[in-house]
């Protein structure tokens, strides 16, 4: 690689439990190195100044000029997917868009081991040390990039808002359209989808086995799924337009909703199996405490043979918190554990993350019964390939 912009190193950076490499490679149209590079210029002195970002490099490949890498180091994920997810990030990376092809991949990495110039080690860790949080995903430049978990099963959601008034349309139109192809390639496999709506807030949970880039572009190209993405296009409250390459990429970074924890079905399983998705009113900055308190709730209902949550996904972006449970009873005969609520003192400490109203309390069952019903969403459709 060819190094165009030299970075300040460290000499004796200390590692800590949160550092963040993120590493974009891509291929630049023919003709429009020069701009990319003007474009980059301008950039770089932008994004220095975005809290949380360390430094980054600009490099080429020295055997094939199109492709190109961009490296940056975050003193945390949070920053960068703050930043990542954010308008004003959408905003500076247009004029980018032009000059790059769609052949791209976004990847990142916790920096577990760094040495100096001197050749020693400035710090050390553990892989098991290095902070639990599960896949990853974002959207830059807007195909989501996460890590597949134990099962081998990539989980994903996006999410997105209709205007309201047209929930009732919204969701007919999809429940209503006929499944893609399964198989996307030799690799890759879409294994269920599950659509939920709360308001008019739609989300759309997928399992794939593979790439996931390659089966969200695969359905996409579906023609099924095309005309149904057309049909609720008038209702959106903020447009879109899948068919074109920038469009569709912006769409993806606002829509992503990342799988942070994941909570596997242990076990054989008896009986009818009901999947549920909740959504969380969170308060203002407390969207990863939320996650982190829901999921450790899953880890272990998922213990208690007692206890009807079977597993269930945690899905996180900013403030935004959906968790997807399979429950082995109806959600209604032990509320409290559908919730994610666990005894008293846990109860306490999710009510304060949340917004629960003048009213709301999770230390009661008439509390929980409410909540309950004011954060279900409602199933509109739940489809699993047939080689599931």
């Amino acid at each position: 690689m060819t190094t165009l912009s030299e970075p300040q190193v460290q000499q004796h950076a200390e590692l800590d439990d949160s550092r963040l490499r993120v590493v974009l490679m891509l291929e630049i149209q023919d003709g429009a190195q020069q701009r990319f590079l003007d474009v980059y210029e301008k950039l770089r002195h932008r994004v220095a100044s975005v809290p949380g970002h360390v430094s980054d490099q600009l490099c080429q490949s020295i055997d094939d000029p199109r492709q190109w890498l961009i490296t940056s180091e975050w003193n945390d994920p949070d920053s960068f997917l703050a930043w990542v997810d954010s308008p004003a990030h959408r905003e500076m990376v247009k004029p980018m868009h032009g000059c790059v092809s769609d052949r791209f991949r976004s990847l990142r990495y916790n920096v577990l081991r760094e040495t100096s110039a001197a050749g020693g080690a400035t710090g050390t860790r553990k892989p098991e040390e290095v902070r639990a949080g599960s896949p990853r995903a974002g959207g830059h430049p807007g195909m989501p990039q996460v890590t597949p978990g134990p099962d081998g099963v990539i989980r994903h959601a996006l999410t997105f808002t209709v205007k309201p008034g047209s929930e009732r349309k919204v969701a007919k139109i999809l429940a209503g359209y006929t499944s893609p192809q399964a198989k996307v390639d030799e690799t890759t496999r879409l294994q269920r989808t599950s659509l939920f709506m709360h308001g008019n807030r739609v989300v759309r949970a997928v399992e794939v086995v593979g790439d996931l880039g390659a089966a969200l572009r695969h359905v996409a190209m579906q023609p099924e799924i095309r005309a149904v993405e057309e049909a609720i296009n008038p209702y959106l409250e903020e447009d879109r337009e899948l068919g074109n390459p920038e469009a569709a990429r912006a769409f993806f970074a606002r829509a992503a909703l990342p799988a942070v924890h994941h909570t596997p079905v242990a076990g054989t399983v008896r009986g009818e199996v009901e999947r549920q998705a909740l959504v969380y009113p969170v308060r203002k900055g407390n969207g990863a405490a939320v996650a982190k308190l829901l999921a450790e709730q899953d880890g272990l209902a998922a213990a208690d043979p007692r206890n009807p949550v079977l597993g269930g996904t945690v899905f996180q972006r900013e403030d935004i918190v959906v968790r997807v449970v399979d429950l082995q009873a109806e959600a209604g005969a032990q509320p409290a554990a559908a919730l994610g609520v666990g005894d008293e003192r846990e109860a306490a400490v999710l009510g304060s993350l949340l917004d629960l109203g003048p009213e709301g309390d999770l230390r009661t069952s008439a509390g929980v019964a409410r909540f309950l019903a004011e954060c279900d969403m409602g199933l509109v459709t739940d489809r699993s390939s047939q080689e599931s």
